[in-house]
């Protein structure tokens, strides 16, 4: 992980912004079916941070819930006025966000730790060589460094989450 905190973003038509007060947990490109339809691109730029550590700063944005592909809800947050998505919470887990890296002010701040997924990439384009890429999802604990593995814990401790 290279991101430093605090890392902005925002929607594509500027009225929602948010900023992040920590790195962060870790970064996900899934390319995964579900992560594909949902975002409209070829994989999804995830950044995987605590709720608390996600502050909207201006603008309103709303909850849509969505499908997700392992059965679990999907919770999407859209700005408003242009329907961007900015972040999701999955499988009815409040601890954890999955804020959409393509809305940060500077992308390329957070490249993606791992690659996930990478068997239902489209023919046409696949993870680069040399990154972290799993077929499907990957061990947590063997992928993710220990600060991130009890700021994670801590988080779901306080949402009285597990797992």
């Amino acid at each position: 992980m290279t991101a430093e905190a605090p890392l902005l973003g925002g929607c594509a038509c500027g009225a929602a912004r948010y900023a992040l007060s920590a790195p962060p947990l870790f970064v996900h490109a899934c390319w995964c079916e579900e992560c594909r339809r949902l975002t409209g691109g070829a994989f999804a730029h995830n950044l995987l941070i605590e709720a608390d550590r996600v502050r909207l700063t201006a603008g309103e944005i709303r909850d849509v819930p969505a499908p997700g592909a392992s059965g679990m809800p999907q919770r999407i947050f859209r700005c408003t006025a242009c329907a961007t998505a900015l972040w999701s919470l999955y499988g009815g887990r409040e601890a954890i966000r999955f804020v959409r890296g393509g809305t940060l002010d500077d992308p390329s701040a957070a490249p993606p730790d791992v690659h996930v997924f990478a068997r239902s990439a489209p023919a046409w384009l696949s993870p680069p060589p040399g990154v972290r890429r799993f077929d499907a999802f990957y061990d947590r604990e063997a992928e993710w460094p220990a600060q991130s593995l009890a700021r994670r814990r801590a988080a779901l401790a306080v949402h009285g989450e597990t797992g």
